[in-house]
């Protein structure tokens, strides 16, 4: 998985945002209603009431037949209720319905059961995720959703679990552990389900993982088959031919650090030509020159696998970024379309990939049909449209002197966030980002188990006066025309990360951004035709559905995931969980969003000599600044460490090497730093409290 280009991995540390580690619940289980039972030509048909899957169909177009709800009367929409999940960070989930029960997940892998129509709760179920394991997450703890097949619901873990749940109750059926040779491997994806088989992926490239994706039986919890995405150790038998035809296109000795691969979030399926579509992800270190020093396409990394579903096994592939050297995932989100071109129709598939270019391949075939930069692109000028390979330029390459910025970022042109696609329109809505990425060849690379081993880390001085240098990120809704490969209106945003999209039959846009509004747009003009503030971060993509014969349209807020440090715009306001269900003339009050008080704390008197203050800097930056925040400022969902209390500088070593606060996220990182060490962490963070550089936020909950 990915993240901004900065620094080692860190810890959720000192935070209680969603700290309790509740047991299973239930309440209210015989209120829901869960007599009919899913399969695969309920998915298939795809009625209004429901959302059966991530993506509502198996195209995963995110595209809904309502029209009650038009740009006539959107205006009209009001707040039907709201559910608060009772967590603190990051939401990323797609809520499904079925039968009037909307299942939805959160931070932790926690699954809400809730009446669709009221927002009642029914059951609540809590994997156990041990909360320490969020260290091990490149980009916090969250969840981008269930999945639904005959009575069951299906969640995958941040701790890499697949767990089957009795959809009345919340009860769980069965639990498998889907990492394997522990390391340390994640799941924030969502599964599909494909006769019978319940298809999952994992996240982990940065430590350590060999990426793959996995097939379970839906019934058994059985492992039915396994795809690896890139080669191991070329000294071991392959698991499956296609490594065959890899193993030539890598070099090095990459398998020690896992090589990446890994397939964390897009999936797609078409039941007509029976193949299922995976986006593998990034290479791990990113760059080439010490991931597979020789070069090589460095195959499957960053590429598009359609795989037989009934036995895992490669029909085709295309690579949308060879030899991968930024970290450009092809994990964005796959979309498949029929769509006429130079006179005929074409089955198609669609994504918008980190790497800046819209891609039109034919899923039958994997032959590319067109490709275009649809996002700042300064590392390659084009896609070649003979051998489908970029053509890679100057301003793309890095070494390891001062970092180079090159566009688009880590996070990409477009991220996990969902685009969606109108047939009426034939228009893709895409959720777009144009930022430089601060990429370099770490010196002195040295990977760690159990540590961010992307390769990618400039000294702290270093990497501040190097993104001194670079552009303001902007960020927009961009629709797009697939076929003509042109922008067609394009809508600036006021920050960043903003949430996915849902496109409706009467030609709406539904979207939630970053500074916490709920958004409608017309899908025709970009016109904004409602705006609602919800005063919370939203990352997750809206859906729409149909009950008694009105249409509802629900979004979950929550700020946190890859852009945790990111949404600075509400740091005054605390991070909530909440899901938002709207219709027409509904006219509940939005929940006020309550301000984070600025804590009342001295710091301690400054300590330590000025080489321990360095040392304690340079550490604070490689180990803690992707949660606490660069130079110590924290958004204030993970706690901002210049407010720590007595008690927390009392227990410094503890926490930070003993693991006291395990159970609020913070792991220990007794295997990364020593007694000395951790406190040359704080007599750093304490110099930074007492250089009167505070800002007006608290610390998290």
């Amino acid at each position: 998985m990915s993240y901004l280009p900065y620094l080692g991995l860190l810890p959720f540390l000192l935070s209680a945002c969603g700290a309790e580690q509740s047991p299973q619940t239930t309440a209210n289980a015989e209120d829901a209603t869960t007599a009919t039972f899913v399969d695969q030509a309920r998915i298939v048909e795809a009625n209004q009431q429901s959302w059966l899957t991530y993506g509502r169909t198996y195209d995963e177009q995110r595209f809904s037949p309502l029209k009650q709800i038009t740009r006539e009367n959107v205006s009209k929409l009001g707040l039907a209720w709201s559910y608060d999940t009772g967590q603190y960070r990051g939401h990323e989930t797609t809520p499904l319905i079925k039968d009037g029960v909307m299942y939805l997940t959160s931070t932790w892998s926690i699954v809400h059961a809730l009446d669709a129509r009221t927002g009642d709760v029914l059951w609540v179920a809590d994997p156990g995720v041990p909360r320490e394991h969020g260290r091990m997450a490149c980009c916090d703890v969250v969840n981008r959703g269930a999945a639904l097949w005959g009575d069951s619901v299906y969640v995958g873990t941040v701790d890499g679990r697949l767990v089957r749940l009795n959809a009345s109750n919340g009860e769980t059926h069965w639990d498998v552990d889907t990492t394997v040779n522990n390391v340390h491997y994640t799941i924030t994806g969502a599964p599909r389900i494909i006769k019978g088989k319940v298809i999952i992926g994992n996240g982990g490239a940065e430590l350590g993982a060999r990426g793959y994706v996995s097939a379970y039986d839906a019934e058994t919890g059985e492992l039915a088959w396994r795809f690896w995405t890139v080669p191991g150790n070329p000294k071991n038998p392959v698991e499956h031919p296609a490594l065959e035809a890899a193993l030539p296109t890598w070099n090095g000795e990459w398998w020690k650090v896992g090589g990446g691969g890994t397939v964390w979030d897009a999936l797609a399926y078409d039941p007509e030509l029976n193949l299922l579509y995976v986006g593998t992800g990034n290479g791990a270190p990113w760059s080439r020159a010490l991931r597979s020093p020789g070069g090589g396409d460095n195959l499957y990394l960053s590429s598009i696998l359609a795989l037989n579903p009934d036995n895992g096994d490669l029909v085709w592939y295309y690579q949308t970024t060879p030899g991968d050297n930024w970290d450009y995932t092809a994990t964005q989100h796959i979309m498949l379309a029929d769509l006429q071109i130079d006179g005929r129709i074409r089955q198609v598939l669609m994504q918008a990939p980190k790497n800046g270019f819209f891609y039109v391949i034919d899923r039958a075939t994997g032959e590319l049909i067109s490709a275009e930069n649809y996002a700042l692109t300064t590392w390659a000028s084009h896609i070649d449209s003979i051998s489908g390979r970029p053509v890679e330029i100057e301003q793309g390459v890095y070494d390891s002197s001062a970092g180079s910025a090159v566009f688009p970022s880590a996070l990409g042109g477009h991220n996990w966030n969902p685009m969606a696609f109108n047939p009426n329109l034939r228009q893709v809505y895409i959720p777009k980002l144009d930022m430089a990425g601060i990429f370099t060849v770490e010196r002195n690379y040295n990977p760690r188990t159990g540590n961010n081993n992307n390769g990618n880390w400039l000294p702290p001085d270093e990497h501040l006066d190097a993104m001194s240098k670079r552009p303001e990120p902007k960020a927009y809704l961009l629709a797009w025309d697939p076929v003509n490969q042109s922008p067609v209106w394009e809508i600036n945003h006021v920050t960043w990360p903003n949430g996915g999209v849902v496109a409706t039959a009467s030609n709406l846009i539904f979207q939630g951004t970053g500074d916490g509004y709920f958004k409608a747009y017309d899908g025709e003009t970009g016109k904004i035709l409602l705006e609602v503030h919800l005063q919370i971060g939203i990352m997750a993509p809206p859906i729409t559905f149909e009950l008694d014969d009105q249409q509802y349209v629900t979004v979950v807020a929550g700020a946190g995931g890859a852009g945790v440090r990111q949404a600075e715009i509400l740091r005054h306001k605390q991070n909530t969980g909440r899901v938002f269900t709207f219709k027409l003339g509904a006219d509940n009050p939005i929940p006020k969003v309550a301000d984070k008080a600025i804590p009342d704390v001295t710091p301690p008197v400054n300590f330590g000599t000025p080489e321990q203050v360095a040392d304690g800097k340079f550490l604070y930056h490689k180990y803690c600044a992707r949660c606490h925040g660069q130079q110590t400022t924290s958004n204030g969902i993970i706690r901002d460490l210049r407010y720590a209390t007595p008690t927390i500088h009392d227990n410094w070593n503890n926490i930070v090497l003993g693991g006291m606060f395990e159970a609020l996220g913070m792991a220990s990182f007794d295997d990364l730093i020593n007694e000395e060490q951790a406190q040359a962490i704080r007599s750093y963070v304490v110099s930074v409290a007492n250089a009167g550089e505070q800002a007006a936020i608290g610390p998290a909950h």
